[in-house]
């Protein structure tokens, strides 16, 4: 049965906004006391609320009062919430001063929820993963990206990807999984970064497409991970087998960002340390560059270089990379607005950022503007002007609406 939602004061349907490149406030299309019509979870038709009633009469009303803005829903494209345990010792030790090698000597960093998360049993995993995507829905994110990467062997690893699809089917969140089994080389792994990139390959990822449990494979390159070399030949075997690939790539030291354009990665994430190089490069690249201004907070370093990445014409999507360690705050829209701030990007770039362009580097299609076709992800902020929603710096809380 159809159905009418509104009216809402103002609808930002994010439409005819350029995929990639700075955008502008005056490009935003606003719909004043607008409504949706959907049907079946798909949108049919975004325009005038009274317009829409008078020519669907038998539509069911689903009546908004008061003042709200209406958005997509937003799209977190890079997350690392399937975890146990806390690393809250790292977070003393760093805000102490302590360097992430010297943390990491200290029984801290990623081998730290490892430990706790191949301890962990698929039920209680399950429901923290629930919780965490609860969260973030009520703040307005409807699709939730969430890598594995804290099992590092195979049937941990196996046990992380099958905890988010069990999730996923019990929470009102989209969540897409992605296998980071190249996060680190596990310390219990006696071979070299080369031997354990082929055991993932041959043990684990047939595994993960004949069970259906991601369609996507993510690979850290860094000094304290993998180098260049090895992360090209695990990235384009993986994408052979028909996976799409992305890349943790930037993060302290360049060179990942040149692996994910060559690949043909659908995103590169981080970016913290690319310079004029690694922005042309990403510019000149169909690879969406997702910045994580969480980690930025998080680690207390510089955010990636948003405002150049616009300027230089890349596609440029915001995600909060929450997880246990670097970024465990996990407050998106308050991450983005006070990056904007920051860097300079304006409300169109950062709605931008949050939505379309994020669906984008998930490689999904059907999501994060409000058109025909589309899906009624939506969320409606209680204010009068779109303004206010990044003025509020995320205290302003949405409903989410379907």
């Amino acid at each position: 049965m159809k159905k009418l939602i509104g009216p809402f004061t103002q609808i930002l349907p994010l439409t005819g906004l350029a995929l990639k490149g700075a955008l502008k406030d005056d490009d935003l299309q606003v719909i004043p006391q607008g409504g949706v019509l959907v049907e079946n979870g798909l949108i049919l038709s975004v325009d005038d609320f009274e317009g829409l009633r008078k020519a669907n009469p038998s539509a069911q009303i689903q009546e908004i009062t008061g003042d709200h803005v209406l958005l997509p829903g937003f799209v977190d494209c890079h997350t690392h919430i399937c975890f146990a345990g806390t690393r809250a010792k790292d977070y003393a030790m760093r805000i102490q001063g302590k360097t992430y090698l010297e943390i990491a000597k200290a029984g801290g960093g990623i081998w730290d929820s490892v430990t706790q998360t191949r301890a962990a049993d698929e039920d209680t995993l399950t429901q923290l993963l629930i919780q965490r995507a609860a969260r973030h829905l009520s703040e307005g994110v409807t699709t939730i990206e969430v890598k594995s990467g804290y099992g590092l062997e195979t049937q941990s690893e196996l046990k992380q990807l099958r905890v988010i699809a069990s999730a996923a089917e019990k929470t009102k969140a989209s969540l897409v999984s992605t296998c980071l089994a190249a996060h680190m080389v596990p310390r219990d792994f006696s071979g070299t970064q080369a031997e354990y990139l082929s055991y993932v390959f041959h043990d684990l990822l047939p595994v993960i497409k004949n069970e259906g449990l991601s369609n996507r494979v993510d690979i850290f390159i860094e000094e304290s991970a993998f180098d260049v070399e090895n992360a090209l030949i695990y990235l384009n075997r993986a994408k052979q087998m028909g996976f799409d690939i992305t890349v943790h790539a930037d993060q302290f030291t360049t060179g990942g960002s040149a692996v994910a354009v060559k690949s043909g990665a659908v995103s590169a994430d981080h970016l913290e340390a690319s310079k004029d190089t690694e922005i042309k490069l990403l510019a000149n690249s169909n690879t969406v560059a997702v910045v994580l201004p969480g980690a930025s907070l998080g680690l207390g370093m510089q955010y990636s270089p948003a405002r150049k990445l616009l300027d230089a014409d890349a596609c440029l999507a915001i995600a909060s990379d929450w997880n246990p360690g670097s970024a465990p705050m996990g407050d998106l829209l308050m991450q983005a607005a006070v990056m904007s701030a920051a860097e300079k990007l304006n409300t169109a770039e950062v709605f931008a950022g949050l939505t379309y362009r994020a669906a984008k580097a998930l490689n999904l299609h059907d999501r994060g503007i409000l058109a025909p076709g589309m899906r009624a992800d939506m969320q409606a902020y209680p204010c009068n002007d779109y303004r206010e929603i990044l003025y509020q710096q995320g205290k302003l809380k949405p409903q989410i609406i379907y």
